[in-house]
């Protein structure tokens, strides 16, 4: 519906972002005044350094967080350059919000932390059933007190304050955001003329002698990266399940202790009559109730046929007196102790004395039984032994890591010994980079991993790397059994190529060229006259360019001035082209229902705030002097919403 937002993505990223303060809280805020001993300095914050330790440390931090929260997503998202330079930066943001709300004194009252404490949902498990806050179970889940805990929501609150403070009074009015959702759905009538290089390509006439000129001239563009190949092994948790042994007294001990998991538990149904009596009612009505249900007892058990009727006529269940007492099969654990004790020592069709509970006096009949039903054994062995051997399998696991970490130490120039030993299988792989390749899976997809195969020890003395962590209960142990250094390639090896592209850009020059031509001709002829080689007329708009226009020729178009149409506009296109825009009229806006206009007006407004935000933001990054000393990553967004 919004196709300028959906356009103009970038934009709304960093919009997005600055709406959505990231939040350190729970996973690890870094005190502001922590300055690290330890690693490289990556960045800094108003004298204050964040080293290489640090941010690799949030940046773990992060990627547990985010592998728990959607474990299907591909690994290689958290270990690209791009989304660990995005968790600088947002340590970074922290950082100076945190500086400015401290030189500014923005507190946080006590009144809104217990708030937090008492409201906020992702707290909800750290609370008891009266809605207390569990300090033990907090430590034990976080590994954080409640106190850090508390430093960290202050420090977060008044960050939000601080740039609440801003947007919050960025709110523009009504009839700017008016002219401003006008624009996005102003149109205009224009005719197209497209030049494209392809139609020029056979003109292009190119000798050798221009392809080693140009060959000499983009060097660089025909760089081969530095590749390996390479050799590893992984251990993981299903691996170490599938070594260990289970014995079968084993198994079935387990089976006979466990019955009622591997299949389906006794259920009950049951009629009852309530005589209603709360457990705080006073002495003299419980015993008044009591006294009743005893009475309508002897009723029962003088007529039993009449059970249905008198639970109509005087249960005060008000749900299941309608169906003569009936209640739905249940199994143990879903009533009350002393009814469901009462319940399930009756045989069926019998009925039971007066039961007392926490809601009154019960007369039960049990009216009909489901037995268990339990599977034999051998038709869930396997679902017991893969059960025993998870619970087994992390000590396993921890055991396994320990003997894979010594073996390919104490024999670094080979993985077969650690193969052996662990039967574990040797992969190979060719032309591995420095880089991991998108989608990668596995350890090539893991930054850390090939980080250690390009070590400066493994590179040159061909030893094992150490145990690399891959997360998910995996280790990997690689070494290099090829390097090729990086390079250029030679002008024969790439010939073909330097031919396509000085083709391509010469026949987008000369259709540059010819477009240019033609603008010039066109402008200068009479006045209302439509030159042959024009598209015909069609509408575009900022909002809904039905036409598939590219984007640069519907600004142009609309760029015109108004007062001066009908308008001629020259558009390069750079590797497509050349376009000649004939700009007829001014269309009326296209007519929006009420709520979508609404919605534009929200959206608005919000970029606003946030243009408001970052302006802000950008101010204190200078007035604290944030500098981050690692390079940006080729192709990462300056802003990645958490």
């Amino acid at each position: 519906m919004f196709d300028f937002f959906r356009k103009y993505n970038k934009i709304v990223m960093i919009v997005l972002f600055l709406l959505i303060i990231p939040s350190f809280v729970l996973f690890g805020v870094q005190n502001y005044t922590n300055n690290g001993d330890r690693g490289d300095v990556v960045a800094s914050v108003d004298g204050q350094s964040i080293t290489r330790t640090e941010w690799e440390q949030q940046h773990r931090n992060e990627t547990d967080r985010l592998r728990q929260q959607m474990p299907s997503l591909d690994a290689s998202v958290f270990d690209s350059d791009a989304a660990r330079y995005a968790t600088l930066e947002r340590m970074v943001r922290n950082r100076v919000l945190t500086a400015a709300a401290l030189k500014t004194n923005m507190t946080v009252s006590d009144g809104r932390l217990t708030r937090v404490f008492t409201e906020d949902p992702g707290l909800a498990s750290f609370r008891d059933d009266k809605g207390n806050f569990d300090r033990q179970r907090f430590i034990m889940a976080t590994g954080r007190t409640p106190e850090q805990f508390e430093a960290a929501v202050r420090a977060d609150l008044a960050t939000q304050q601080l740039l609440g403070g801003v947007t919050g009074s960025a709110a523009p009015n009504p009839a700017l955001l008016d002219v401003l959702s006008n624009a996005l759905r102003e149109r205009r009538e224009v005719q197209v003329a497209r030049f494209a290089p392809a139609d020029f390509a056979g003109k292009v006439s190119v000798s050798d002698a221009d392809l080693e000129s140009y060959y000499k001239s983009h060097t660089s563009r025909y760089q081969l990266p530095e590749q390996a190949d390479v050799e590893y092994i992984v251990l993981n948790m299903e691996a170490v399940k599938k070594t260990i042994a289970v014995p079968d007294a084993d198994l079935k001990a387990y089976y006979e202790q466990n019955k009622d998991r591997f299949g389906t538990k006794e259920e009950r149904k049951a009629s009852h009559i309530l005589i209603a009596a709360g457990k705080d009612a006073p002495g003299a009505d419980r015993a008044k109730a009591k006294a009743r249900a005893e009475e309508l007892l002897a009723e029962v058990r003088k007529t039993p046929a009449s059970f249905g009727d008198l639970a109509k006529k005087n249960s005060q269940d008000p749900v299941s007196a309608a169906q003569g007492g009936a209640l739905d099969f249940v199994t143990r654990g879903a009533m009350v102790k002393p009814f469901e004790d009462a319940m399930f020592a009756l045989k069926k069709d019998e009925i039971s004395n007066v039961v007392e509970t926490e809601y009154g006096y019960h007369i039960i009949r049990l009216d009909d039984i489901k037995p268990a039903v339990v599977p034999p054994f051998e038709q869930v062995r396997a679902r017991i032994e893969d059960e025993i051997r998870g619970q087994q399998a992390s000590q396993a696991f921890a055991k396994q890591a320990e003997v894979l970490s010594d073996l390919v130490y104490q024999q670094a120039d080979s993985l077969q010994p650690a193969a052996d030993a662990l039967k574990l299988q040797i992969q190979k792989a060719q032309g591995v980079g420095r880089t991991p390749v998108p989608g990668a899976q596995g350890p090539l997809g893991n930054r850390n991993f090939i980080n250690a195969l390009f070590a400066a020890d493994t590179l040159e003395r061909k030893h094992n790397t150490e145990a690399i962590d891959l997360g998910g209960n995996q280790l990997a142990v690689g070494r290099v059994t090829r390097h090729v250094p990086a390079r250029t390639q030679t002008f024969d090896e790439v010939k073909a190529r330097v031919r396509q592209e000085l083709v391509a850009e010469r026949a987008a020059a000369a259709a540059k060229t010819e477009g240019e031509a033609k603008l010039k001709a066109w402008e200068g002829a009479a006045a209302g006259a439509v030159p042959a080689g024009l598209g015909q007329p069609i509408a575009v708009s900022r909002n809904d360019n039905a036409s598939s226009q590219p984007s640069a020729v519907v600004e142009a178009a609309l760029r015109a001035d108004p007062a001066k149409l009908p308008a001629w506009v020259g558009v390069d296109l750079g590797a497509e082209g050349y376009a000649v825009v004939r700009v007829n009229k001014t269309l009326p806006p296209a007519e929006v229902p009420a709520d979508q206009r609404q919605q534009e007006r929200t959206q608005l407004s919000q970029a606003m705030a946030g243009a408001e935000a970052e302006a802000y933001y950008a101010m204190l990054k200078d007035r604290f002097k944030a500098t981050i000393k690692v390079p940006h990553p080729s192709g990462a967004p300056s802003v990645v919403v958490n």
